[in-house]
């Protein structure tokens, strides 16, 4: 419940931001509606297919993600959108990512690293980053932007099994396949954060935020009110916040607030329920 919660939250609050400097008032209220984006769409559409498919099925993953792509395609960054165009014209994913990746000269933005998190409910086992880098390459063929999935999915799956804060970012380091990643992030604390479409820069700011805050709100509003690419770094930071401090440390307001709050509560526990399964 946290981590699609907490992802959930982190995207609305941060969507009027996105595109802008900071702001000169502190946001730190849910806007009117609740309404998330692309991130929280992609995200809940990844953990429901893990749900139906009993695990990562990139065939159902790209129907499910595509009928969010449907629903509100001006929602969506211009390599998903890309890629899904392409799709629903005929082409397989991957070789659709792969002629984007050339065309737009490069995929590192940070669309394959918002929706991971619910990779790291279902799994906890050396499996997680292979099915995240698999479901990066979904959209981003850019290695970097499938090891900063891994990495984030990484320390949700340790932060929401309870492994310590530290422990679970150690972790993620020495699980991380890409050096320049791995070192980058590593050092976090020697790089301000910049709330970039980067994959790398995206990460390293939640990452950041995460890190040095002591409560689910800290985290979040310090998180969007860095402006950029808000809604993203909100909803990759508070991921990581509702995976460490639970969905009781959401606001209730927020919570109350939220779109779909009770249909995003229902399919965390069928995530939940469904990794138990598993034996994740």
């Amino acid at each position: 419940m946290g981590v699609l919660l907490g992802l959930a939250v982190g995207d609305a609050l941060g969507a009027p931001l996105e595109g802008y400097p900071p702001p000169t008032v502190k946001v730190t209220e849910m806007p009117a509606g609740g309404m998330y984006t692309d991130d929280t769409l992609q995200a809940l559409a990844l953990a429901r297919s893990l749900v139906v498919s009993r695990g990562f099925s990139p065939e159902d993953c790209m129907i499910r993600l595509l009928e969010g792509y449907l629903r509100y395609p001006g929602f969506y960054g211009p390599t998903s959108s890309a890629v899904f165009s392409l799709v629903m014209g005929g082409m397989p994913p991957l070789d659709a990512a792969g002629q984007v990746h050339r065309t737009l000269g490069g995929s590192r933005s940070n669309g394959s690293v918002m929706r991971g998190p619910p990779l790291g409910v279902f799994y906890s086992s050396p499996l997680l980053e292979e099915v995240s880098i698999a479901c990066s390459r979904l959209t981003h063929c850019d290695p970097v932007a499938g090891a900063c999935s891994a990495f984030v999915n990484r320390m949700v799956a340790d932060l929401a099994r309870g492994t310590p804060r530290e422990d679970a970012f150690r972790h993620a380091c020495t699980t991380c396949r890409i050096t320049e990643v791995s070192e980058y992030l590593s050092g976090f604390r020697n790089h301000p954060p910049d709330p970039s479409l980067d994959a790398l820069l995206a990460t390293h700011c939640a990452l950041t935020v995460f890190m040095g805050v002591e409560s689910f709100a800290d985290a979040v509003i310090l998180a969007v009110n860095l402006g950029g690419d808000a809604d993203t770094i909100g909803a990759i930071t508070g991921s990581l916040a509702g995976a460490y401090w639970g969905a009781t440390a959401i606001p209730p307001l927020w919570r109350v607030q939220l779109r779909d709050h009770d249909r995003i509560i229902d399919l965390a526990g069928d995530l939940f329920r469904a990794a138990v399964e598993k034996g994740e």
